[in-house]
């Protein structure tokens, strides 16, 4: 197996233990970044609310789009940051840097190789995002959507491409600056216990994975959760002044939230994604660690037989 399609199927097992584990977060986060400023007193009265009005499974609705679309987007982001890696770590040989094959890239190189993946996984996520973020938010008991395909057909009939990549310009931002301090933190992380053990990245013990994922996950919010509320703002948001429209872009939704809500919207709904960030991260990082090694196992007694 190529690399490039081990690290693919290593991330999007890494995908689909994020989503899992984060799902319940993440409404409750979506529900207090979009709705009106006094709507929850607090994340324990909007996950109340969620619970008593629509039950549990609600906490898990719109799974379906971000079960498939994030698990491609997260094997983008480490199949693009493994590959990147691998290119510098190239380059590095080349100068007689970074050690006997030049994988222990600087903290320049990591955060080009993040920015990268971000990039790449903007594509996909933008999308996912806007489709999940929509059931997440529709009435319960009036919905406009009847699940994901529902949505991206009513979308894309009546606004084109444009409308299922709303919000776009908002998550390139998240993206690109969030994941270039993410896989940063993490990598960095991961040469330190390395380096001060003497031992290769497969004997990394699997709970120093959580660790570090989590600590990665704290440094990609501290860094995107501003940006983050906007992108759920644009993608909540009607797309002409027919629907409801409030705002005509990303600078125009800043300036607005700030005069109408103050700074205190831009932090709104941060309290379940500093409870989600470790466990899902976490997750994250295991998922595409553990399978990384059982793929390589097994390739191993293969080549053996």
């Amino acid at each position: 197996m190529a690399k490039t399609a081990q690290d693919l199927v290593a991330g999007t097992a890494g995908g689909i233990a994020q989503v899992l584990v984060g799902q319940p977060f993440d409404i409750v986060k979506v529900r207090m970044q979009t709705a009106p400023k006094g709507t929850y007193r607090g994340m324990v009265h909007c996950a109340g609310g969620i619970l008593k009005n629509e039950g549990p499974l609600a906490f898990y609705k719109g799974t379906l789009t971000p079960l498939l679309g994030i698990g491609v987007c997260v094997s983008i982001q480490f199949g693009a940051m493994e590959y990147s890696k691998r290119f510098f770590a190239a380059r590095n040989v080349h100068s007689g840097i970074g050690g006997p094959q030049g994988i222990q890239l600087t903290g320049g190189q990591l955060l080009a190789s993040g920015l990268l993946a971000g990039l790449a996984n903007g594509v996909v996520s933008g999308p996912v995002e806007h489709i999940r973020i929509r059931l997440q938010t529709q009435s319960a008991t009036a919905p406009v959507y009847r699940g994901p395909w529902d949505a991206i057909n009513k979308i894309y009939s009546a606004r084109g491409i444009a409308g299922i990549y709303k919000g776009q310009v908002a998550t390139l931002w998240r993206e690109a600056s969030g994941y270039a301090v993410y896989f940063w933190a993490y990598e960095k992380l991961m040469q330190r216990e390395m380096a001060q053990k003497n031992i290769t990245r497969d004997q990394v013990n699997p709970g120093y994975a959580v660790l570090f994922g989590a600590a990665a996950g704290y440094v990609l919010w501290a860094v995107i959760y501003p940006i983050d509320m906007i992108k759920s703002r644009l993608q909540t948001d009607g797309f002409s002044s027919a629907d409801g429209q409030k705002y005509k872009s990303t600078l125009d939704c800043i300036r607005t939230v700030w005069r109408t809500e103050g700074i205190g919207a831009f932090t709104r709904g941060l309290g379940p994604t500093l409870i989600r960030s470790p466990f899902a991260n976490g997750a994250t990082f295991l998922g595409f660690e553990m399978a990384n090694r059982a793929i390589h196992k097994l390739l191993h007694q293969s080549s053996e037989v």
